[in-house]
């Protein structure tokens, strides 16, 4: 009887010790907090993984750059606004991996330490949670879609869609004077720069969207680069909502076949 006592208060130990592990081994899930260092400095981020998500495939991943209200270093304010926002409303249409880096106050996305930051971001949670490099994907707002204009651009062959949101190339001139380092990441507002962008871009699969009535960034911007994109051979789709101003991201992140469209993308 002893023995028996014995081994039943082993069973029973062992059984409690393996209870822990086995809930720490489900995978976090939802918004996530983390945070990355870039040359000293740490940076709060957010990722948001699906309720699915499982390290036994690789997953589609995007890279989200949030508007110039959402500046800070909470890693909390970008969740706001935009994607994250659309994600809120509906998890079910975001079968991805979304990473959301946020941009320093008195900054801009195309400095270099923020485009920095903003990469590394998306290399360690492409890392962490399985990110397709096939299938990386890149789209921002406002300030952000300047961001994504920008990295595009310079990392041709990196994401396999890119959605510019009411953004542009050309900075404007009172930004420039209080940030005169953004001088040399902005592109002069002449046919050779769209050119230039388009050439740069090749091939990336582009859908721009603006509001015809955005008095914050002009639609020019979009319409040029859309008409140099299909000048040059592209590939591009171009949404202009009539009468609507500079919150043209929550009509946008809404389109039903927009993740659809994102997601059938992919590098070769």
């Amino acid at each position: 009887m002893r023995f028996l006592s014995i081994i039943a208060a082993l069973f029973l130990i062992l059984s409690l010790a393996a209870a822990p592990r086995s809930s720490a081994s489900t995978p976090q899930t939802g918004f996530l907090d983390r945070r990355i260092s870039v040359k000293g400095t740490a940076y709060k981020y957010q990722v948001f993984v699906p309720e699915n998500w499982s390290p036994k495939q690789k997953w589609p991943i995007i890279l989200f750059l949030h508007g110039a209200g959402e500046r800070g270093s909470d890693g909390l304010l970008q969740t706001d606004v935009g994607l994250p926002h659309a994600v809120r409303l509906d998890r079910s249409r975001f079968p991805a991996v979304i990473v959301i880096p946020q941009c320093l106050k008195d900054n801009w996305w195309q400095t270099p330490q923020m485009e920095e930051m903003a990469l590394a971001a998306l290399t360690a949670a492409t890392k962490e949670f399985k990110g397709d490099a096939k299938r990386t994907y890149l789209t921002g707002l406002s300030m952000g879609g300047y961001g994504s204009w920008d990295l595009a651009a310079k990392y041709p062959g990196k994401f396999a869609a890119v959605v510019p949101i009411c953004g542009g190339i050309v900075i404007p001139e009172h930004l420039k004077q209080m940030r005169p380092d953004l001088a040399a990441t902005s592109y002069p507002d002449d046919p050779r720069s769209y050119e230039e962008v388009a050439k740069k871009i090749g091939k990336t699969p582009v859908w721009i969207f603006h509001g015809g009535a955005d008095d914050v960034v002009s639609v020019e911007g979009s319409r040029k680069l859309d008409a140099a994109l299909k000048a040059a051979g592209g590939n591009v789709r171009y949404t202009e909502y009539p009468g609507v101003g500079h919150n043209s991201w929550d009509k946008a992140y809404a389109e039903p076949e927009l993740m659809t469209w994102m997601l059938s993308q992919s590098l070769k």
